[in-house]
């Protein structure tokens, strides 16, 4: 179908093999990915009309609905080329695409999972934020939540569900608490993960990211790798919520932002209160490594 400019410009998905309006897009109420957050996403962030590690979020999807057990419609190759055509078709310069898939509807009058239709489906949308200018200059007043994480025993953190509950109960105990978002704890009071981000603590030049119970992050990995680049040692460890507030730096790392900072925890200021400086260096080169085009893949006209 065609999509005018005028249509374009929140966003474009692709549903059931077509391309359509962000605001036109539906799937059915049915649908046991709304129904039961039975469903995998992946999300591409573009910047300067560049896909970042574009193959290793499609390892990661493949991987991921394997582990669920779905089967996509499509191949590989037809995966990148519609988030390709989503991302060509919004004329974004700055973008996030996200591919789903979702365990589908299932037959009449049963419950098995194995009866449903596994669904695809695609949007690209304008790049977003996980804070503001000024407060990724100054850094975010982050909240340890007293609500516990999901545990990996009962769902794989390394799947990008969307078994965010625990996430939004604890954002709105940080909101409450006077904070700009929040962490969650696992069941031995280790800090894990927040709702989209990783987290990294900076103590006596060595910078740690909890280890077990979070999602392997793509920022997070490519922090992992930069720290490496500039020699600075990094590595998953366990992490207080007590040893967090009095770190000499906090950062984040998500798609939606690269590397922020983090100046206060639970009341607390960390360090000298300002972004400190491996925290600086590490933001710093992640964005200067982006524009240069490292790790990219360029969007094209469907037709090159």
């Amino acid at each position: 179908m065609g999509i005018t400019l005028e249509q374009h410009t929140a966003g474009v998905a692709f549903i059931d093999g077509d391309y359509h309006p962000i605001g036109e897009a539906r799937i059915p109420l049915l649908d046991w990915g709304f129904l039961r957050s039975d469903a995998n996403q992946d999300t591409v962030s573009v910047w300067q009309r560049l896909f970042f590690r574009l193959e290793d979020h499609l390892n990661r999807f493949e991987n991921n609905i394997a582990k669920l057990k779905m089967n996509c419609p499509y191949t590989r190759d037809e995966i990148r080329a519609i988030a390709n055509e989503c991302v060509w078709r919004a004329g974004f310069e700055n973008a996030y695409f996200q591919m789903i898939m979702t365990r589908g509807v299932p037959a009449p009058g049963t419950r098995d999972p194995r009866s449903c239709d596994n669904r695809f489906y695609a949007f690209c949308i304008p790049y977003v934020w996980i804070a503001t200018p000024e407060q990724q200059d100054k850094g975010l007043h982050l909240i340890v939540s007293s609500i516990c994480r999901i545990p990996p025993e009962s769902v794989d953190p390394t799947l990008k569900h969307y078994h965010w509950l625990d996430f939004e109960m604890g954002l709105l105990e940080a909101f409450d608490r006077g904070g700009d978002t929040v962490v969650l704890v696992d069941r031995n009071g280790h800090i894990t993960e927040g709702p989209g981000f990783n987290l990294f603590f900076v103590k006596d030049g060595k910078v740690s990211t909890p280890g077990s119970g979070v999602l392997n992050g793509m920022t997070r990995r490519t922090v992992l790798e930069l720290c490496e680049e500039v020699g600075v040692r990094c590595g998953p460890d366990s992490i207080s919520a007590t040893q967090l507030a009095n770190g000499d730096e906090v950062f984040l790392s998500s798609t939606a932002g690269g590397v922020i900072p983090i100046t206060t925890v639970d009341n607390k200021v960390v360090g000298d209160g300002i972004p400190g400086p491996v925290t600086r260096q590490i933001r710093t080169l992640y964005w200067q490594k982006r524009e240069s085009g490292w790790h990219g893949t360029p969007v094209r006209a469907p037709s090159e």
